[in-house]
């Protein structure tokens, strides 16, 4: 099932985007969500995966990085989510937290959501968000796989170095969150993910995490 799925990735379209929890697909099937901070190469990240130079938009149109986008791939029973980017957006302080609520709702409360792939850039990894995330991920019981982006922008042993502390600040949480180095410039680390993918989209498959470099 996990060879069939990678196979799957290319394929992937756009399904709709929602603006809170009640307006997503019915919540049957497996999926995967994508988060990050704004800026952090998240869009790009799916665009990697998925060998498609704009299914995620790399948006300079604020509207729809306030939106929860769904991606099938293969078969509607089998998703991708882009998350709303959290971060640098320029809006009111009231609709921000509108975001976290309904960001924290879904994540409390999406039944087929299998696993949530955090985007973080190597060279400034575990902001506050990123805490906040690992907090839910905590708190749900929910598998986080972290990607720390842009790889090719440090030297290999800067990056393995940034990879190394992380991992260490990590370690309490071993048992839920694994950690990668990913670059969508020269598709560094897109087999690892690919294959954390697959593992979470295959059903009644409960993967322990594992670092991988």
């Amino acid at each position: 099932m996990s060879d069939v799925m990678s196979h799957h990735f290319p394929s992937a379209t756009f399904l709709t985007s929602a603006p809170k929890l009640a307006d997503c697909p019915a919540d049957t099937g497996l999926e995967v969500a994508f988060a990050g901070r704004s800026n952090a190469g998240k869009s790009s990240a799916i665009n990697t995966l998925t060998r498609q130079k704009a299914l995620a938009r790399t948006s300079r149109t604020p509207g729809r990085t306030q939106l929860i986008n769904f991606f099938t791939v293969g078969d509607p029973m089998y998703r991708l989510v882009d998350l709303p980017g959290y971060g640098f957006a320029k809006v009111p302080e009231a609709v921000r937290r509108e975001w976290q609520k309904h960001l924290a709702q879904y994540l409390r409360e999406r039944r087929s959501l299998q696993g949530t792939v955090l985007v973080m850039d190597v060279r400034h990894p575990l902001t506050e968000f990123d805490q906040m995330m690992m907090g839910w991920a905590d708190e749900n019981d929910m598998p986080l796989h972290i990607l720390l982006t842009k790889a090719d922008k440090l030297k290999r042993g800067a990056a393995m170095g940034v990879l190394s502390k992380v991992r260490h600040q990590l370690k309490e949480w071993e048992d839920l969150i694994s950690v990668q180095l990913f670059s969508s410039h020269d598709r560094q680390g897109v087999e690892a993910l690919n294959e954390r993918l697959c593992q979470w989209l295959t059903p009644g498959h409960a993967p322990a995490p594992e670092d991988r470099p």
